[in-house]
């Protein structure tokens, strides 16, 4: 099996020499993070025996020089390219990507744009994407997409591989549902469906995987059942898998010749100072400016420390086309010669500042040498420089400051953990870090290094790919239920040639989508001729059993040859006859019931309670789904406590709860109608729990149909109300 790993960028740079192109292998962020793991597939050990990975090469060429790059990328770096155009690369990555995206998901909601010609762009790029996945996806494939890039890419990828296994990675926060809303209606829809056109959704943190899980119930009114979710009959499941590092490799870089050339350097340059490291993409959500802000109070409120300690300020330049981002750039250059000049000495520089990408032994080098490192974004994702720095010590010595607003803070709890916002915080802990004695310093590395050692990034990738598989699993103990082709049409041959037939159908979610209100959900033009076909057939006898009351069935099908049945078997009408009541009820409980609804209609704006004639429901469809969700489990809760010496039943359904007399339901209905003839085909179709005493009522022979994706007692299961109808079309056809 192959591994196509799909994102923005290719991990692999590629520089122009006039006619001539070098290639050279990335370092940092995924590039660096899977590198080590697509390799370990090389061995065949595992699954997956082989990968391709998808994305811009990050140069703009045209004609036969694509070619090239394309059979150089392919051959040594099992890479294949999506080419961009320079303006449609402007528009995406510098565009809607970096100007909208990445300042909303970072809780910089000032910093975004909603420039629509940005978002057609986005949607253009990922469509870009999947017609080049569509040229080269063989079977057996599985495809594992990367980031806010390509957040529409899944449901894309969906309408034409159907099967194929997709997994979601976003390595950047999801935010909360009050932030996500921000975006224009159809922007943040289409961002959820395409993302739910995975298999699997991950995230770094629990937070982000229950934001997502918060926007699809608010925004998309789904629920999820322990983070599976239900989506166009599919299960997708979100997860929370916080990414690692090749621990190994960091561990054991003191040991690499040319890491121990480049600590001698910086050993000969620091002297006897104590280090405090700072490395950093050149972002605002990283907190540079707030990182030199503490320093400088550090050395101003202790200045014990002053010519004995400097801050190593590496700063990797970013998207530095964009102008907020040189504007940063510039304030960091003043504050950084504002505190050098302020407490710098001739021979001692708080800061030595590096605006400049650092070569991998560089960086491990300063991993090693640094007494303490300082990571304080104001959000990030996960942020790896800080599971890096703690795995490069082999001797266990040096301190992590780390801002709680990274995803690895939840990871690195024995780090001191600051507010990135508090300049006089990040002072004091810049004083604890240098001033912790060794054997705390070495207690805390150890759990760290055994947490990081055990949970690397073989592991994360591992498990995440061994995910993607439970949650199809999980999609084939579903399908197995579904309305098969085969069982279809041997149904359609038994009611061809039956002498007698006995149709039962729900109505609500069954024959019709669920409305707002129940007064909306009228029946159409389609389900009134499918009706009237149904009936002019004198072998058919068709029985619409539902929960509404007696008088809206009679307006509505009252004129037609079928018999009713309402309020789930209280009230029973023939085809042709009048409406008869079997059971003596009592109504004297509805008093009682009453004002407790009403009371969760009071407090739940948007639910409202229907008063049947034997029946009670409380409906919270128009409801916020959030709230009516946790109110709708109360309620059931004290429904349930205040009927318990009450002969009643309480039934949950599809957007309301139901009280009812206990003893009545669909399946006594159902019972007296098969008694009545010799029906040599029958069929049933319902939607929800109240439908399950139909099924269970049931002969064996019968064909029993569950309306949605639930665990039911019916044969099978189709997908939603369309199919029913469908169906019911092809047997009458």
């Amino acid at each position: 099996m192959r591994l196509v790993i799909v994102s923005n960028r290719l991990p692999v740079t590629i520089a122009r020499n006039g006619d001539e192109f070098s290639f050279e292998e990335s370092v940092g962020g995924l590039a660096t993070g899977l590198s080590s793991y697509l390799k370990s597939l090389k061995s065949g050990t595992g699954e997956y025996s082989d990968y391709l990975w998808v994305g811009w090469p990050g140069i703009n060429v045209k004609g036969k020089k694509r070619q090239e790059i394309a059979s150089r990328l392919e051959h040594d770096f099992s890479c294949h390219p999506v080419f961009l155009s320079g303006e449609t690369i402007d528009k995406f990555y510098h565009g809607f990507c970096n100007k909208t995206l990445w300042p909303l998901f970072h809780y910089f909601p000032l910093l975004t744009s909603y420039d629509e010609n940005l978002w057609i762009n986005y949607i253009q790029v990922n469509e870009i994407f999947c017609e080049t996945l569509e040229k080269i996806l063989k079977p057996g494939d599985a495809l594992w997409i990367h980031d806010y890039h390509l957040m529409l890419l899944p449901g894309m990828i969906r309408k034409k591989f159907h099967d194929l296994p997709v997994g979601f990675f976003l390595h950047i926060p999801f935010p909360s549902f009050e932030l996500f809303r921000i975006l224009p209606g159809e922007w943040r829809r289409g961002i959820l469906e395409g993302l739910l056109g995975s298999n699997l959704v991950g995230f770094h943190t629990y937070d982000y995987t229950q934001h997502f899980l918060r926007c699809v119930l608010r925004i998309l009114g789904i629920e999820n059942n322990l983070g599976e979710v239900i989506f166009k009959g599919r299960l997708v499941k979100a997860d929370t898998f916080p990414m690692g590092v090749n621990f190994q490799k960091f561990n054991e870089s003191s040991r690499r010749k040319d890491v121990q050339r480049e600590m001698e350097i910086f050993k000969r340059a620091f002297k006897d100072k104590k280090t405090i490291l700072s490395v950093d993409r050149l972002d605002y959500t990283k907190g540079i400016g707030s990182r030199l802000n503490g320093y400088e109070e550090f050395l101003n409120i202790y200045p014990s420390w002053r010519g004995r300690v400097i801050l190593v300020l590496a700063v990797v330049p970013s998207r530095d086309k964009i102008e907020h981002y040189q504007s940063m750039k510039r304030q960091i250059d003043e504050r950084v010669g504002e505190i050098n000049g302020r407490f710098g000495s001739p021979d001692w520089t708080p800061v030595i500042y590096s605006y400049r990408y650092l070569p991998e032994p560089q960086l491990m080098a300063l991993y090693n040498i640094c007494d303490v490192a300082m990571i304080t974004p104001l959000r990030d994702g996960m942020n790896l420089v800080a599971k890096e720095f703690v795995s490069s010590k082999s001797d266990l010595k040096g301190v992590l400051i780390l801002s709680e607003m990274a995803g690895a803070a939840n990871e690195a709890g024995e780090a001191v953990i600051i507010n990135p916002n508090n300049v006089k915080e990040i002072a004091d802990a810049i004083k604890e870090a240098l001033e912790m004695p060794e054997e705390e310093q070495i207690r805390r590395n150890q759990i760290m290094q055994t947490r990081l050692k055990r949970y690397d990034v073989f592991h994360w990738a591992g498990e995440f790919m061994h995910s993607i598989g439970s949650a199809i699993e999980e999609q084939k103990s579903l399908e197995i239920r579904l309305l098969g082709e085969e069982q279809k049409q041997k149904m359609i041959g038994d009611f061809k040639i039956a002498r007698r037939r006995l149709i039962f159908s729900d109505y609500d979610g069954t024959l019709v989508a669920f409305a707002e209100h129940p007064l909306l959900a009228k029946p159409d033009e389609r389900l009134l001729n499918l009706l009237k076909q149904l009936t002019s057939d004198p072998k058919n006898d068709f029985v619409l059993i539902s929960g509404r009351g007696r008088d809206i069935l009679q307006k509505w099908f009252g004129d037609y040859r079928i018999s009713l049945v309402a309020e789930h078997g209280v009230w029973i009408k023939k085809s042709r006859g009048e409406w008869k009541n079997p059971k003596c009820l009592s109504k004297e409980w509805m008093a009682k019931i009453r004002p407790i609804l009403d009371v969760y209609a009071d407090r739940v704006p948007g639910s409202f309670v229907e008063e049947k004639e034997f029946s009670l429901v409380w409906h919270f469809r128009r409801a916020d789904p959030e709230i009516a969700s946790l109110k709708a489990k109360e309620l059931m809760d004290e429904l349930v406590n205040f009927t318990a010496n009450i002969d009643v039943q309480v039934l949950p359904g599809n957007k309301v709860i139901e009280v009812r007399n206990a003893g009545v339901n669909k399946g006594d209905a159902v019972r007296s109608f098969v008694g009545e003839g010799e029906y040599d085909f029958i069929l049933a179709l319902g939607d929800d729990l109240t439908d399950e005493d139909m099924f269970r009522s049931l002969p064996t022979s019968a064909y029993s149909i569950r309306v949605g994706l639930n665990r039911s007692l019916a044969r099978f299961n189709i997908q939603d109300h369309t199919n029913a109808l469908d169906l019911l079309e092809e047997l009458v056809r």
